[in-house]
């Protein structure tokens, strides 16, 4: 697979992991329309390189993950807006790797600011890292513009009361990365040099596993809290049939009864 011919984001593989970068440093990672684009890209080249079981995504720098749109594309004055709903196009459809159908597991590496549009990213991923130095926000308000779509992906991930703050204070408060750890947004916080490889390191844990198993276990869970408790039952046993086989289940039982233990890290 090609993953050498992007402009505002870089792709690696090694190991069976693939570590997704924005690289518009300048203007914090924030996402123009290529970049729209070449995440849409990647998200799909990644789905079918079979040499992929895990991905990192992070930010350039350590000032910012990212901070959404790029501002310096809107248009200034009031005239230069047309605002149809009926056919509005949601800038962030594109950058998300589920909304893509990209169903391998994500890490997020969050170094720095994480805000606004940054949620389409981090809302569709599975597990959050942070550096101490990162913060969570959403301006939306703060610039006169409707919070919908961003904090809405992060209902399920925080609890109600902070994620409304969040959404209505704008740009006058910032989560800390300490505060976030408390409440669930965040699964783990490490100093700004051990961010990278910590992520990488818990990437190839996951890697290092069966990948049927692995993302049959992944969109189940997805699906199981979209779903009601009946809904999810139905729709359990199609993700455990796909996953399961007679070759898959002796493999397991070898490697339960004959393969290397190693000493689990106690988080």
């Amino acid at each position: 697979m090609n993953y050498t011919e992007y402009s505002t984001i870089s792709c690696t593989v090694d190991e069976g992991v693939g570590i997704v970068t924005l690289e518009r440093t300048a203007v914090h990672n924030a996402f123009n329309e290529d970049m729209q684009l070449e995440l849409s890209d990647v998200w799909r080249t990644l789905r079918q390189d079979p040499e992929v079981r895990a991905v990192v995504l992070t930010g350039s720098g350590t000032e910012a993950f990212c901070v959404g749109i790029d501002r310096s594309d809107i248009p200034v004055t009031e005239e230069s807006y047309s605002f149809d709903p009926l056919t509005y196009e949601d800038p962030g459809k594109l950058i998300g790797p589920r909304s893509q159908g990209m169903w391998k597991p994500v890490i997020a590496a969050v170094n720095g600011m994480a805000c606004g549009g940054a949620f389409y990213l981090l809302g569709e991923s599975d597990i959050i890292l942070a550096a101490d130095n990162a913060t969570f926000f959403d301006p939306h308000v703060t610039y006169s513009m409707a919070a919908v779509f961003e904090p809405a992906l992060l209902l399920s991930r925080m609890p109600f009361g902070d994620l409304m703050r969040m959404t209505l204070t704008g740009a006058d408060e910032r989560i800390s990365a300490a505060r976030a750890r408390e409440f669930g947004l965040v699964s783990e916080v490490f100093a700004s040099e051990e961010l990278m490889p910590e992520a990488v390191a818990l990437a190839r844990i996951v890697a290092d596993k069966a990948p049927a198993a692995v993302q049959a276990s992944l969109r189940s869970l997805w699906a199981a809290r979209q779903m009601s408790s009946q809904q999810f039952a139905e729709v359990g046993n199609v993700f455990l049939n796909l996953a399961t086989s007679q070759q898959a289940l002796a493999e397991g039982q070898t490697q339960f009864r004959t393969g290397t233990r190693r000493p689990p890290r106690i988080r």
